[in-house]
This record gives C-alpha cells, structure tokens and sequence, in this order.
C-alpha cells in the first residue's frame, strides 16, 4: 500500500515482519523469564518493605499495647468457639459443612475436568447452562517450582 504525500513523494510501504513459529517461541520464552525475574524481584521487595513495616509496629508501644489486647480477644473467642462446637448440634452442622465444602471442590475439579475435554471436542471457549446464561471457558496457568512441587 503506497500513499501519497503533496501527491509528489510516494512514501515506502511498512514492512510487516512475520516471525517464525521458533522465533515466536523463543520470544515468548524470553518474556516469561523476563516477568519471572520482574516477579522475584518485586516479591524481594515486598518482603523488605513488609519488614521495615513490621519493624514499625513493633517499636510503637500503643500498637503493642492494642495488639496484645486482640490476642487477649482472640484467644477468648478461640475458646468459646471450641466450647461451642463441643454441643452435639453444632459439631453436627460443622461436619456437614466439611463435607459439602469437600463435595463442592471435588465438583469443581470434575467440572474443570469435563470443560477442558468439552472444548478439546467441540472447539468452543463458551457454554450455555440450564438457566440459559451463555458462560465462558477460562483457563488459569501458573509456574510451579520444580523443585518443590515434585519432591
């Protein structure tokens, strides 16, 4: 595509460059190390300023005197929680809400399950459910550390 300028000077076509399926590869690779070393590093960061904060706190005596108040708290309202799912009713409802917690996460991992095969089969990242509402498909990723993820 050429265009015009005062219908004189004909101005040079942009070149598209089109990368190579290896080089794109190797581009993205590159980006994701990149990120990976902008995270470690924000993260080193974050740990020094989070203790230069808690420094703060723990040098300040009325922060002390009202932290030391919420432990005091805690530990009262700890103890009255146990106290309380001692009685048969409330042990019985804190079961049933384990069990439907599990139940539910099993459920999502089934689901999570059934949608990556539905899209593999049909080749859509969307799914319309009983109540009519059209839902997307939506894939979380994340690096794991080898090291200790597979020890």
């Amino acid at each position: 595509m050429q265009t015009q300028q005062n219908d004189d000077e004909p101005i040079q076509d942009a070149t598209i460059v089109e990368e190579t399926p290896a080089e794109l590869l190797g581009n993205l690779e590159s980006s994701i190390k990149e990120h990976i070393a902008s995270v470690d590093k924000s993260k080193t960061e974050l740990k020094k300023l989070k203790e230069m904060l808690s420094d703060m706190f723990a040098n300040d005596s009325t922060y002390q005197l009202h932290d030391k108040a919420v432990k005091d708290a805690t530990k009262i309202r700890t103890k009255t929680k146990s106290e309380l799912l001692k009685q048969p009713a409330a042990a019985d409802l804190n079961a049933k809400v384990k069990e439907l917690s599990s139940e539910i996460k099993d459920f999502q991992n089934a689901l999570s399950d059934y949608l990556r095969e539905y899209q593999r089969l049909s080749g859509s990242n969307e799914i319309e459910g009983d109540d009519g509402e059209v839902r997307e498909i939506v894939y979380v990723a994340k690096l794991v550390k080898r090291s200790s993820h597979f020890k």
